[in-house]
């Protein structure tokens, strides 16, 4: 539920303009509520005065705008992002939890469509020879089970497995990552955006990482790894290996032309 201090209110009319779904009316100048909305927060943050509130969120949440800490150079964003690798082999440190609780709220603060927030990140550090184990046992099972009528795209998960039994070091399916990371949605878009908000947090801290989809679609196929991960019934539609880098790029990789079309 949406509440506006009328005492605070200026009646500017700045929330009516921004809200999307057209809750917000003027009344004798001050700003009323109409109906019950999908709580986006646009009027808490266009309000000049702070009159205001979701009492449903934690409103000690709420940062005040700030010029300084906002602007970011384009041309330090384009360096970043042409900077930016797939980590495929990580040093074996263990990642801090209050480095792990920043990438939570770079995922957390992500945009959803229509505010729905229904994102579930499921960490794993401290357990995650366990869920190797999970896995691991998964694919074995499937492998018996399914013998040569096993399906094409099931494949590359017995070849993995197979790497694995002939060398115990190859760890090919996880690389070596102190961490994984499950992210479930209802929405693709969602969990893709909330994954490279993500990395772009990860990166800032020294860290890098890689999307997996070999490891989300398994993972996804296994109730019992879904249960273990307290996701039960979800779908997860994002995985990433995190952690700190073993080697370092000193330049950035090239790229083909851009496909695109001018108008």
């Amino acid at each position: 539920m949406v509440i506006v201090d009328k005492e605070k209110c200026i009646g500017c009319g700045m929330c009516v303009r921004d809200c999307i779904a057209l809750n917000i009316k003027l009344e004798d100048k001050k700003a009323g509520i109409k109906n019950e909305c999908f709580q986006c927060g646009h009027c808490v943050a266009v309000c000049p005065a702070g009159a205001v509130s979701i009492p449903d969120y934690d409103m000690k949440d709420v940062e005040e705008y700030q010029a300084e800490s906002f602007h970011l150079a384009p041309e330090q964003v384009l360096h970043s992002i042409k900077f930016r690798r797939s980590i495929r082999d990580y040093k074996q440190e263990k990642v801090k939890q209050s480095d792990l609780e920043l990438l939570l709220q770079a995922g957390r603060y992500t945009a959803t469509a229509k505010n729905n927030q229904d994102c579930y990140f499921a960490f794993v550090q401290d357990e995650v020879e366990q869920l190797k184990s999970i896995v691991w046992d998964f694919i074995e099972d499937m492998e018996k089970s399914e013998g040569r009528k096993i399906a094409k795209e099931l494949l590359p998960y017995v070849a993995f497995n197979r790497r694995r039994k002939s060398d115990p070091k190859d760890d090919y399916l996880f690389r070596n990552a102190p961490v994984v990371l499950f992210i479930t949605s209802d929405w693709q878009l969602d969990a893709g955006l909330a994954a490279q908000n993500i990395e772009t947090m990860a990166v800032s801290l020294g860290m890098g990482a890689l999307y997996n989809g070999f490891l989300a679609r398994i993972a996804d196929e296994n109730e019992k790894l879904k249960k273990w991960l307290g996701i039960e019934g979800k779908t997860i539609k994002a995985c990433m290996l995190l952690g700190y880098p073993t080697r370092h790029y000193v330049r950035t990789a090239p790229r083909q032309e851009a496909n695109v079309i001018w108008k």
